[in-house]
């Protein structure tokens, strides 16, 4: 990095991957263990939070003194690459951290990552998260200590096994147990969590799921609790589910008679998939299905995984992440699900073409909701087709517009201007962008919109 070079940077003031300090500080070192958990950065040390340069005396013996101060208190031990500048005969330095390799970095047993322009100390569940995907591995691959074999049922390895060979047509002609372990659901023979999981034999605590019909949030006309294994917990949600949805019976043209059911059973099915798969184990809180008279709402313990946002997630932009690789790979492995990563597009596309609107999907650090609707999708005339000539929805057509005009508006902005709710405006964004016709370039703070023509 050259002169110029720093000069830009300033100019751009404090981001991701740079952070301003008038002087070394542990908060120094906080930062540098933050750029190494997420993306690699870079502290200035001698400017203000303004970007203005103050300088900072340097010395050999200074230089020296503040990297061992680095490398005695992080662990991994980090060591930055060191670039002094002089600008107007004042000093600069630039203490840079690359990615670590090996996550997470600690500073006095404290864990850091960068969020946009600040540092966050990390949750045990996000550290705990790092260490595994450093090494490649998830929780489900790890041995469970409170079970061994005796605690699942070499039956339910059997029809595991036939659908297995039916899926791929083929021919397992060796023992359940060496099944498993050839797919590695043991581990040096012994039970993992997921195949504790996958496969338990009677009562599974750590994969309950608590299922309700409400007539209102307080009144509940039918309930299931279930904590078996997950294939059963799978059969038993969509039976269930599917015994309090209202159905018609259609005439076809050769008189045939079809059943059309008021929600989209392929949706509830990959919504429920996607549950099971993606759920944090480690939570203590369970899954919970609530069915009311409009909506049924999805809830599960463990929010979005491997630093995807909520926009990457709705705007499909995102390489797929697995929290519990066992599981993902037991459901493709006889046909479940297709391809990592697709669900949640599958969920809108389905809907879509059934003619009810898109879900809302909620998140938050450690929770995951979504809201299947059976609303159909009338507002407009030809909404999949044209949404600005067609629309009959004037709230959806406002948004569309001031879009059109400023393309890095805000939904603060746009609630605002339309006066309405933040939350309002949240639903309508979804429902353009799941019918493809707006785009979000960039994160939430710097990005913009663009319009799908």
């Amino acid at each position: 990095m050259n002169l110029n070079e720093l000069q830009n940077i300033i100019s751009q003031g404090e981001n991701e991957t740079v952070e301003f300090k008038q002087s070394f500080s542990k908060t120094v070192i906080e930062t540098l263990v933050a750029f190494s958990n997420t993306k690699g950065g870079q502290v200035l040390i001698g400017i203000d939070n303004n970007g203005t340069v103050k300088g900072v005396s340097i010395s050999e013996e200074t230089v020296q003194k503040w990297l061992n101060e680095i490398k005695q208190n992080t662990n991994p031990q980090i060591i930055p690459n060191v670039d002094i500048f002089e600008q107007e005969q004042k000093f600069v330095m630039a203490l840079i951290a690359i990615e670590y390799p090996i996550k997470p970095v600690s500073y006095k047993d404290k864990y850091y990552k960068r969020v946009q322009n600040s540092n966050h100390k990390m949750s045990l569940s996000e550290v705990a998260n790092e260490h595994l995907r450093t090494i490649s591995s998830s929780w489900d691959y790890y041995p469970d200590p409170n079970h061994k074999l005796e605690h699942i049922s070499i039956k339910k390895v059997e029809k595991y096994i036939r659908k297995y060979e039916s899926w791929n047509d083929t021919k397992v002609d060796y023992s359940a147990i060496d099944f498993l372990n050839k797919q590695e659901f043991l581990r040096d023979g012994k039970l993992t969590f997921g195949a504790y999981i996958l496969f338990a034999k009677e009562l599974c605590i750590v994969s309950d799921i608590q299922i309700g019909r409400f007539k209102s949030h307080t009144k509940i006309i039918d309930s299931l609790n279930l904590d078996t294994d997950i294939f059963t917990e799978l059969d038993q949600i969509n039976a269930f589910i599917k015994k309090h949805l209202m159905v018609e019976f259609i005439i076809s043209g050769n008189m045939q008679r079809e059943e059309r059911y008021d929600y989209p059973l392929e949706a509830i099915r990959e919504i429920i998939i996607n549950m099971i798969i993606h759920r944090d184990y480690r939570e203590s809180s369970g899954s919970v299905i609530k069915i009311y008279d409009d909506r049924i709402e999805f809830y599960n313990p463990g929010g979005l995984y491997g630093g995807l946002t909520l926009n990457q997630l709705l705007e499909f932009n995102y390489k797929p992440k697995s929290r519990n690789k066992m599981l993902a790979k037991a459901f493709k492995l006889i046909g479940k699900i297709e391809k990592y990563g697709s669900g949640i597009k599958r969920i809108f596309t389905i809907c879509n073409n059934y003619g009810v609107i898109p879900p809302v999907i909620k998140v938050t650090e450690n929770n995951f909701e979504v809201i299947l609707y059976k609303q159909k999708l009338n507002v407009t005339d030809n909404v999949t087709d044209n949404v600005t000539d067609n629309v009959t929805d004037n709230r959806l057509k406002q948004v569309l517009k001031l879009i059109e005009k400023q393309k890095n508006i805000s939904t603060t902005q746009i609630g605002k201007s339309l006066n309405i709710s933040k939350r309002t405006v949240l639903r309508d964004i979804e429902k353009l962008k799941a019918l493809n016709k707006i785009k979000r370039i960039g994160d939430e703070r710097t990005g913009h919109w663009k319009i799908n023509k």
